[in-house]
Formats: structure tokens, sequence, C-alpha cells
């Protein structure tokens, strides 16, 4: 069966994916009516089946997505870790492959609404693109989507959303997505990141038709990772005093968008923020028309933050900082005392650890001690599985989505999305990497904790080979 995604994409033919948001506040039967209408579109190789929009869990993706096959519409499905373990993602997959539902749209996904089910995060995003590859690797056919923010305006949140991206390309990503955002700067700093570096990843930009009630929300910065800047929230604010109520304004700015992305080489438009598939269709239509004109309309789109963080600005006068002394200490004692190859040292730690292991009271006093010393020094929360070494001594357990390949994408100037008033945790990684010049040691894949080692030493793991690790 042709995949109609994967065919435009392999041949480089411009082309559309469209969100349907199957929250629970949309009636399926109207689902389904937009991907009749969207089926009639040639443009449009796929419809997009949201899971977890915004953190509430709406209508079955799977049973939407069947349905709109069975209209004539390609799904693309949204499959994130909110409420899933690893085994369960697994059958998921396994379901898809069951039913010949081929595009998959890997995404850590938005922390859940207040009063919904505790989430699970086992995996983050990256290990669900190797989790998916790992399938495709047995037999199952699949065609991976992930998302990627260029839309940051702070150096560690910019920086890190560009290393994570990499991370899934490694893992087995096939094309990337943008966020949400209105800035041509950064559509264009994305391209040219992956382009230097000989990524030929297909990009799709993410063109919203924003009007002036999600213009409010976002401007507030929800969901997470979706901003409006108070020019454009202006902007909307004035277009929705015409008669149309501002139809044919946003509709416009979203032609002109695909404009630019055409322009700047992308190889589709994802359309968020409307299901009518005749506005759809205009959008198509009109972007055509203005596409021989897009570099005065990327001109125009420069709705960032003032000030804000880019790459090319950047790199002129970018310095490296004063690495933090733990860090530093904790590197220079490694050194001293190696024990990541086949040392005499290493040889001696294995044996004594294999006999505390053997007797469990001392195992579990063990245990006590490394997280007596631990849990002030780094936040440890006794996973089991340590990987201080590999994030520049900061706990990836203590981030609220407990990732281990870099944050997600609702950060807010190196706030975390989940805490507003805390700092992201990955802010210290990128910056203590930056400092000691090992940003390139990022780019290094963490795989996912074994869990029943909670409550372990993870120095006897280690030793033992029982833990997981890059």
């Amino acid at each position: 069966m042709t995949n109609p995604l994967r065919a435009a994409l392999g041949a480089g033919r411009f082309c559309y994916v469209v969100e349907l948001v199957a929250s629970a506040l949309t009636r399926e039967a109207r689902l389904l009516e937009t991907a009749s209408g969207l089926a009639r579109l040639p443009q449009v190789v796929a419809g997009s089946v949201t899971s977890y929009a915004g953190g509430a869990m709406g209508h079955d993706p799977l049973r939407v997505a069947a349905a709109a096959r069975a209209r004539g519409l390609t799904p693309n499905i949204h499959l994130t870790c909110v409420s899933q373990d690893r085994n369960d993602l697994g059958k998921t997959l396994a379901d898809m492959h069951a039913l010949s539902l081929e595009n998959v749209f890997a995404l850590t996904g938005d922390y859940p609404s207040a009063g919904d089910q505790p989430p699970v995060f086992d995996l983050d995003s990256v290990q669900l693109v190797h989790l998916i590859d790992e399938l495709r690797r047995g037999g199952m056919v699949f065609h991976t989507m992930v998302a990627v923010s260029p839309f940051k305006y702070t150096e560690a949140d910019c920086v890190y959303q560009y290393v994570k991206l990499e991370k899934k390309i490694a893992a087995g990503a096939d094309a990337a997505v943008t966020q949400v955002g209105w800035d041509a700067r950064k559509f264009e700093e994305l391209k040219r990141y992956l382009d230097e570096r000989g990524l030929r990843t297909p990009l799709l930009g993410n063109v919203y038709v924003l009007g002036p009630k999600t213009a409010e929300r976002m401007a507030t910065g929800r969901p997470a990772g979706c901003w409006v800047s108070p020019e454009l929230l202006a902007a909307v604010r004035a277009e929705s005093e015409a008669k149309d109520g501002g139809r044919l304004a946003r509709l416009e700015r979203a032609a002109r968008t695909v404009a630019v992305l055409r322009g700047l080489g992308y190889a589709g438009a994802y359309i968020g923020g409307t299901h009518d598939p005749a506005q759809i269709a205009w959008i198509i239509r009109r972007a055509g028309e203005l596409a021989s004109s897009w570099e005065p309309l990327a001109a125009e789109l420069r709705y960032g933050a003032p000030g804000g963080f880019y790459l090319a600005a950047a790199r002129p006068r970018a310095r490296r900082g004063r690495r933090d002394a733990l860090p530093r200490a904790l590197d220079r004692l490694g050194r001293l005392l190696p024990v990541t190859r086949d040392t005499p040292l290493r040889r001696a730690l294995t044996r004594l650890l294999a006999w505390i292991d053997r007797r469990p009271p001392a195992a579990a006093l063990l245990e006590r001690i490394e997280l007596a010393i631990k849990k002030p020094m780094f936040g440890c929360q006794a996973c089991g599985n340590c990987v201080l070494g590999h994030l520049e001594y900061v706990c990836p357990q203590t981030c609220p989505k407990q990732m281990r390949n870099g944050p997600c994408g609702g950060t807010d100037n190196g706030r975390c999305e989940v805490v507003p008033n805390k700092p992201c945790i990955w802010v210290a990684v990128h910056d203590r990497a930056k400092a000691s010049g090992s940003l390139e040691g990022l780019k290094t894949y963490l795989p996912p904790p074994h869990r029943q080692l909670r409550d372990t030493s993870s120095w006897i793991n280690y030793f033992l080979d029982r833990d997981s690790r890059p």
C-alpha cells in the first residue's frame, strides 16, 4: 500500500499535513467530515491525529486514524509517552502495524492537565524513536516524524533543541516538524543548522491559523511551548475588528508563512488551527501565488523575542564561561581513579561490590550511604541507573518528565514547563558543557533506565553491568 506522506517527502515534492485535534471537546464525527474533505485535496498527504493535545486525553487516536483512512485520508498518529510505559508503547505500535497504520509522530507529550491520570513518562521522545527503530529492524513498517522547536530565545533552550533533534535523527527519525512560531529567522536558522551538518532530514514548518482567542492564550505561554509575541497579539486583535472577524487576515498570514517555508527549502507545511478543508484549500492556492515573492514576506515574518538568541548572531562572540567547581573536581577524580575501562582499580572494585551484593543487608546499607552522599549534592532520586557523568553532574530524574536526552519543547526562557518558577535542569547541563567545551558530548544517546533497579545501589549496578548506559 502506498504511503503518500513517505512518497512525497522521498520525492522532494512540497506537501501538506493537516492536524486533526482529536480532543474530548471535538465531535469525532466532525473530525471524520474534515478527513473526507481533506482527502479531496491532492496536496494534503496526511492528517495528523493528536493524542494528549495540550495535556488532556481526547479520542482514541488509533480509532480516529483508522476511520479517517477509510474516508481516504492517510493518517499520521501522534504517539506520546505521557500515559504508557515502554511495554504499552510497544503494544500500541504492534497494534498500529497490525492495522497497517505506518505514520507515527513520536512525542514526549505535554504534561497532563490537573485532574487527569498521573503521567508515566517511562521514555522520552528520543528513546521512543529508538524503540520504533528497533521494531522496524524487526520487520514492522513505520515512518517516524519528530518535533523540534526552533522558537527558543535563550541560548541553552535553543541549542539543546537542535542537539536533541540530532539525537532523534540518529535514533531513526525520518522527518521533523517545527513547533508553532512566527519568526522566519528561526525557520531559516533550523534549516541552516541541519544543512551545515549534512543532515538531509525533511523539515515541515508548523503553520498555525491564529485566531484572537488562541492568540490570547498563547501569549501567556499555553499550551506549553507555544508563544505569541506582544506585537503579533496586537496585530491579531486589530485584525479581529474587521467585518469577517479577521478570518481573511489570518488565512493570508498562514499562506505567506507557507510561501516562506517553500522559499527556504522546507519539505512541507504542517497546518493547524483549522479543521475547514475550504480554508486549507485557500491557503494552498494563495501560497502558490505568493511563492515567487517569499523573500520580502520573510522580512515581514519577524515576531520573535526582542533581544532573543539567534545562532548566527552568537557565533562571532561565543566564549566559554567558567565551569562549576564540582564537575571539574569530579572529572579530575575520574582521571586519577579510572574505572570506566578495564583497570586494576575497576577489577578490585568489581570484586568488592560483588561481595557486598551477595549480602543483602550490606547492599542495602551501601545504597543508603550512596543516597546520603548524592541526594544533597545532585538531588539524587535513587533510580539505580546513574548517568551523572554524562550530564555534567545534573540528575535527570529531577526533571518532572524524567527525560534523559534533553529538554522538552515546553521550556520558556529557561524555565520548566511543569514548574514555571523552577529553572529547567537542562540549562545547567548546557551551560556546564559549554564551559568545558564538551557540547558535542550532549549528543550521546542515553537509554531509558531499568526501572526495576530503583532503590538499589547504582555503584553496584554499574560495576556488575546491570544498569543501562550510553
